[in-house]
């Protein structure tokens, strides 16, 4: 099943976007087919510099490599379409030839009366009531209409089923605009039956506009290929569409934000789609066997940040437990604190492998590990507010931290022999876990999360642990 993307570059590419690449990915490598990459950059008035870069970058990142396409070129070349101009007017000759396509002389101004004399008359507005009798020949310069055969129209959509329209939804929609670049309704029709795609994957919103796409393939003797309507993805309420005001973010910086391709992948593919499971976690690979057009549902998928970052945590153990912590350390450049810069791969490797079970996504580790590289700033009412703490004096708090720091300096420096010696300060000091345990944590962190107390001392070293339990004693002592 040959498939393509087909964006247009005005703008960033959003999620919505992105899922209407990779359903259409999926489906061409279940099949063993060419998935096609095309910019529709007819829009020159909302082009937007960089965004077709953009657009490649962030499908390499998922790994929704395309067969054809920019940059690597194909046998349909060119794939933007603003270098297909010939193409269209190849295709629109015909329709001109057999009487189904017009010149357009009338002004904007003239079919704003028109829409104004229907709007009065409370009928609805169809350029092909207004369809001029005698138009000029068509020439650049002049818009070119299709000449609409309005009828009853029926197809079958893989996803809202069997579907039903009427000849009052069918006009005589314009095909190539004055400056000589077609309209979208007419391009993607001319390019896919020239790519030879036959199955066409787009937002539920072009729904409407099918009869009108069925009239221009019956008018050009095209096959209509399969067509796949995918729902609109909603905002985190539920009630309307995914949209800007609703906090929504480009796919560009959510992975600046620390999110993984695998992670992204994963949640958009099931965003309206499932299994029938109850499995969450999919690999590309496995979501290339699983995926089935008759899984879409057909009401839209909430959008769920709490879920995606669930499932990118996920997907940090996965890549640890199955690659090991090399694997992960190579997508966390970038994410380090600044303080990082100065300590080696292999420190910065334990100090990952010590708290990747704890993120959310790769931009936590700015926060959950800038102690182990920079002295933090004491704040001993972390000590006095902490609820486990709070009932000691300070002469208390400054005795407990000396006589730990007296009996740390003279074990070996390991997990298991700190752990050993945390369990033995227990028993002497008659204390429980959550306070000797959280005075120490703070004491050498100043951090709301730390890891298991002894792989925190193991990893920090023990100069730099015990120093930091006699600075707290000093200012406690100085407080």
């Amino acid at each position: 099943m040959k498939t393509r993307f087909a964006p247009s570059p005005t703008g960033y590419i959003h999620i919505g976007n992105v899922r209407s690449a990779i359903y259409p990915y999926l489906l061409a490598k279940q099949t063993n087919d060419k998935f096609v990459l095309r910019i529709e950059d007819t829009d020159q008035a909302r082009f937007v510099e960089g965004a077709t870069e953009l657009i490649e970058d962030t499908l390499k990142w998922l790994g929704l490599e395309w067969d054809e396409g920019p940059i690597i070129g194909g046998p349909n070349a060119p794939y933007f379409q603003s270098e297909r101009r010939e193409i269209y007017l190849r295709w629109a000759k015909k329709l001109i030839d057999t009487g189904r396509a017009y010149a357009d002389p009338t002004s904007s101004e003239t079919i704003q009366k028109y829409r104004e004399e229907c709007n009065a008359n409370k009928i609805p507005y169809l350029y092909r009531n207004f369809r001029p009798e005698n138009p000029p020949k068509w020439e650049l310069g002049m818009s070119l209409r299709f000449k609409s055969d309005p009828k009853p129209r029926s197809w079958h959509d893989e996803v809202m089923g069997d579907m039903h329209a009427g000849p009052e939804v069918q006009d005589d929609i314009i095909l190539i605009k004055a400056d000589g670049l077609p309209t979208y309704n007419f391009a993607h029709i001319v390019d896919d039956a020239e790519m030879g795609i036959d199955c066409v994957c787009r937002g539920v919103e072009y729904l409407s506009s099918v009869p009108n796409y069925l009239a221009i393939y019956e008018a050009l003797s095209l096959e209509v290929p399969r067509l796949v309507s995918l729902p609109h993805i909603l905002g985190p309420t539920g009630g309307k569409k995914l949209g800007k005001r609703d906090g929504a973010r480009s796919v560009d910086e959510y992975r600046k934000s620390g999110i993984l391709a695998e992670a992204m992948l994963n949640y958009l593919a099931c965003l309206g789609w499932n299994d029938g499971t109850e499995d969450e976690i999919y690999t590309k690979t496995e979501l290339i066997q699983k995926f089935s057009l008759d899984r879409i549902q057909t009401s839209g998928a909430r959008f769920d940040e709490t879920k995606l970052l669930w499932q990118n945590g996920q997907w940090i153990r996965k890549i640890v437990n199955e690659q090991g912590i090399d694997a992960l350390y190579e997508r966390t450049l970038g994410f380090w604190p600044d303080a990082a810069k100065a300590y080696d791969d292999a420190y910065r490797k334990k100090v990952l492998s010590i708290i990747y079970d704890r993120l959310k996504t790769l931009a936590d580790l700015k926060e959950m590990t800038n102690y182990f590289f920079d002295d933090p700033k004491i704040d001993l009412e972390m000590i006095t507010k902490n609820k486990f703490l709070k009932k000691f004096s300070e002469e208390e708090i400054s005795e407990l931290l000396q006589q730990t720091a007296t009996e740390l300096q003279n074990i070996e420096w390991n997990e298991e022999t700190l752990q050993a010696k945390l369990n033995q300060l227990l028993e002497k000091f008659e204390k429980k876990p959550a306070e000797l345990f959280s005075l120490i944590r703070i004491a050498i962190s100043y951090a709301p999360f730390s890891p298991a107390l002894p792989l925190t001392l193991e990893v920090l070293g023990k100069n730099t642990a015990i120093a930091r339990i006699h600075d707290t004693v000093t200012a406690i002592e100085n407080d």
